[in-house]
């Protein structure tokens, strides 16, 4: 009986492509049509909008990842871009009568040139003098958000335009659920390939070591501000999708909270890899929902205890799941799959 033991290379084709085996293109191929399915499968609007907003937070995850995982620059203010995204697709749209399907890309380049502006500090300063200078990014833009006049709508935020593409609008989970996959699917592609060109080692070897790479003559200040305007477009892209899902907009649903959740579950995910924003993102959107689930029930069972507790219990979830895998996991899910596949590929002689 054929047993997969290792994977053996003939072609330099082989070797460099991404989806290697049989079993992988096979995996894929259950994967799209899940996906095509999944809107008839989960008839359930609420389902539809977990998912919905998964695919959100992988987006911007990736973003993220680009910049810390890969670039190796702190980024505290990665909710705040997802904002200049939001805002930037409203204004498009409301204001200069773009369609959607145009506005949708400016949002994220409107992110990406924000972001390099901040990211122009990291020639200078890096570590924990970097994330001061993202902390101010983030603190500024939601300021000048709340102050921004008709603009941005001052405190009361804005009302955003449903999606549409050639006239059909999105106005259903289903459709924006299809639309939104979509969207992860290429941005997941255009990571993968980028990850693994030119510009992805300079990232590696600009984190690595910046001061050898300089040294390898890679202009690591452009590395650093392209890496910076990568992730920022994600982000963008992120918040563009989230406005027109949610058709109402305000500087509070983009948090400080939010940046620092963003790293620590992009940490939880596994930083630097293509998996890794994948699982963040799930683990993040789930431990959200489920402590909205197990909530009322525990306020019912203890109702001596405050409210005020349980309303903090997403919290502490999220920090015991940081702490855990930043001490007997860092490398994070992304790790114990790899081991996964590995076992699988070299059975029966896995050891």
């Amino acid at each position: 009986m054929w047993r997969p033991s290792g994977i053996f290379n003939v072609r330099y084709e082989q070797d460099r492509s991404v989806i290697r085996t049989r079993a992988q293109w096979t995996a894929l191929a259950v994967f799209l049509f899940l996906v095509a399915m999944a809107p008839f499968f989960f008839a359930n609007n609420y389902l539809l909008s977990i998912l919905i907003l998964t695919i959100i937070t992988i987006i911007s995850l990736q973003g993220l990842n680009f910049i810390l995982g890969m670039c190796g620059q702190i980024s505290v203010g990665h909710s705040a871009f997802m904002a200049i995204g939001a805002y930037s697709t409203t204004i498009f749209m409301e204001r200069l009568g773009f369609p959607f399907i145009l506005s949708l890309p400016c949002a994220g380049l409107s992110a990406a040139l924000i972001g390099m502006i901040f990211g122009m500090p990291s020639l200078r300063v890096k570590g924990f003098y970097l994330a001061l200078a993202t902390l101010a990014a983030q603190h500024l833009i939601h300021w000048g958000l709340l102050n921004g006049g008709e603009l941005t709508g001052n405190i009361y935020g804005l009302s955003v335009p449903p999606a549409s593409i050639g006239g059909f609008v999105l106005d259903t989970d289903r459709s924006y659920f299809i639309f939104c996959m979509l969207m992860l699917l290429l941005m997941c592609y255009f990571g993968k390939n980028l990850e693994r060109s030119k510009i992805g080692r300079a990232f590696v070897a600009v984190r690595d070591n910046d001061l050898a790479a300089e040294i390898m003559g890679i202009n690591i200040f452009r590395y650093k501000l392209l890496a910076f305007s990568i992730g920022s477009f994600y982000a963008g892209i992120a918040g563009a999708l989230w406005a027109h899902y949610l058709l109402q907009i305000h500087p509070s649903h983009f948090t400080m909270m939010d940046s620092i959740w963003y790293l620590g579950f992009l940490v939880v995910g596994g930083l630097g890899s293509a998996m890794g924003p994948i699982f963040g993102g799930i683990m993040y959107i789930g431990l959200k929902e489920v402590v909205a689930l197990i909530t009322p029930s525990l306020g019912s069972l203890f109702p001596s205890i405050s409210t005020n507790i349980f309303s903090g219990l997403a919290l502490i979830f999220y920090a015991l799941v940081v702490i855990i895998f930043l001490l007997f996991e860092p490398r994070g899910v992304n790790r114990q799959f790899n081991l996964l596949k590995s076992y699988y590929r070299l059975w029966p002689f896995a050891y």
